[in-house]
């Protein structure tokens, strides 16, 4: 009998101690050893999606006005998201669309995506912006952009548009459409490299 209660409450204890001193390398990995603090953002209820083998998205969403209010038709919006490139070969983000905007804004020459490495255009300022809503755009929509990959193949997801409260209001809003520069560059806007390599490619998600 005593063995079998030790060997009920033994691989618990072994369990809790695991999970306390896998949370700060958790924690390190989304911030990156090296990576500015403006780049870190707290996991957020934005879309996941591995893109293929090498490239994965996550914490994609779209910044919203605040709670009872809407970005209206001809506003422009934040997009918010982090892109990792587990693989060897380098890629690039070439382009964004959205059925909802007129234009997908990025920085001057795309998104460069270098080998194990996670690029995060994570605020607090948007670095991608949907331009020109052509519609009005509500918190706790979603809305569908297609992701367009120098050499991984096209990525078509559902993003939250997420109300500017509680923590998010630490992000930026949108500039309003004629304060917009016809381009931006990725390190003056907040985008950054995380300075720890990417996990190991994997055959699933």
């Amino acid at each position: 009998m005593i063995r079998s209660s030790r060997g009920r409450i033994a691989p618990r204890r072994i369990l809790i101690a695991a999970a306390a001193a896998l949370a700060p390398l958790i924690a390190g990995c989304e911030a990156g050893s090296n990576a500015p603090t403006l780049h870190w953002h707290p996991p957020t209820n934005g879309t996941f999606k591995a893109v293929s083998n090498n490239i994965t998205i996550s914490n994609a969403f779209v910044l919203g006005a605040p709670i009872g209010k809407v970005l209206g038709q001809g506003q422009n919006a934040g997009l918010f998201l982090s892109l990792v490139n587990a693989g060897r070969p380098a890629d690039q983000l070439v382009s964004i669309s959205a059925h909802v905007a007129q234009s997908v804004q990025l920085p001057v020459g795309g998104v460069r995506l270098p080998p194990k490495r996670r690029v995060l255009l994570a605020g607090p300022a948007p670095t991608v912006l949907l331009r020109n809503l052509t519609r009005p755009l509500a918190g706790g929509s979603v809305i569908r952009i297609t992701l367009t990959f120098a050499k991984a193949p096209p990525a078509t997801i559902w993003v939250p548009v997420m109300p500017r409260a509680t923590f998010y209001t630490t992000y930026s809003p949108a500039p309003g459409p004629s304060s917009v520069p016809p381009s931006t560059s990725v390190k003056g806007h907040g985008a950054g490299v995380s300075g720890s390599p990417a996990p190991s490619p994997t055959g699933s998600p």
